[in-house]
């Protein structure tokens, strides 16, 4: 049951990051340093969660590592994607298309891990072509969108799918507390946002960190819980019933992205919400014949 609970808040606060994230670059916040400011306030969220776990729980160095080397990958190395994603493309599409991850992750799982074939992969993946198809066929689409921001959606998807066969591929015999999994990923998400600055923009974080610290707080903090949520989710459920919950992120990406931006501003009609259903009922079959 606390699976099923944090599997559908994980998705709920996934869907919700992607407008916030779009509410904080609306004040022209840089949006590479509003990376460190993200994973920053997401490892700070994580780490008071996971106190009590490391106060009363058994923890291990040994068993961390991986966890910080994935969540270099992503949120690290996607983070900056992902906020250029939403720029360029909104909050909506955006999610609508990182939903598509099931199907990519599906199909290095086929090549790579020699995972079996189901005949309902083909279902899931007719539903999510269909429902890619019925975005990229939009004929009104709101006057910021650029089609580079769609390409850098598709580009984290396929991080996250790189990132879940890694992760499956990872053999422990001993697993740590979820909520410091969680924070570990996180600084290691941090620390390679901040190496990038750091080395390619050391003149952008030292001039603009000041204004996105406040434009990008509030989603450093939804960042923390989604992916406490989600390891938890993970930790006490089967792969099979927590990802299609997390899948839901598509649609309620357009959901918060109506009520909180404008259904007008972000051009959310019966295609786009008809587009999200799709990806998220196709990544809710993979995920289960999975």
């Amino acid at each position: 049951m606390l699976a099923v609970l944090f599997g559908a808040l994980a998705g709920m606060l996934f869907g919700l990051l992607a407008v916030t994230v779009r509410l904080g670059l609306r004040g022209g916040a840089d949006p590479q340093v509003g990376a460190s400011v993200l994973t920053g306030g997401g490892f700070v969220v994580a780490t008071v969660l996971s106190i009590p776990a490391l106060l009363t729980d058994t923890v291990h160095a040994g068993d961390l590592w991986p966890f910080f080397v994935l969540g270099m990958l992503v949120p690290g190395c996607s983070q900056i994607l992902f906020i250029l994603s939403v720029r360029d493309a909104g909050p909506s599409r955006a999610a609508i298309l990182i939903g598509t991850s099931p199907l990519i992750s599906v199909s290095i799982a086929l090549v790579f891990l020699n995972e079996p074939f189901e005949p309902w992969l083909l279902v899931g993946t007719a539903l999510i072509v269909a429902g890619g198809a019925a975005l990229a066929l939009e004929r009104a689409r709101p006057e910021h969108f650029k089609m580079i921001g769609a390409v850098l959606a598709l580009t984290c998807a396929g991080l996250f799918a790189v990132r879940d066969n890694i992760a499956r591929s990872i053999e422990r015999d001993s697993h740590p507390p979820a909520l410091v999994a969680s924070a570990v990923s996180l600084l290691g998400a941090f620390l390679i946002v901040l190496a990038y600055l750091a080395v390619f923009r050391r003149d952008a974080l030292r001039t603009r960190l000041r204004p996105a610290i406040p434009a990008f707080a509030k989603a450093g903090v939804v960042l923390g819980l989604a992916y406490s949520c989600l390891l938890e989710a993970f930790d006490r459920g089967r792969v099979t019933i927590v990802a299609p919950l997390n899948a839901t992120q598509s649609l309620w990406a357009v959901v918060f992205a109506a009520v909180l931006i404008g259904r007008r501003h972000e051009g959310i009609g019966p295609r786009l919400v008809a587009a999200s259903c799709l990806v998220v009922l196709g990544g809710a079959i993979i995920g289960i014949v999975r």
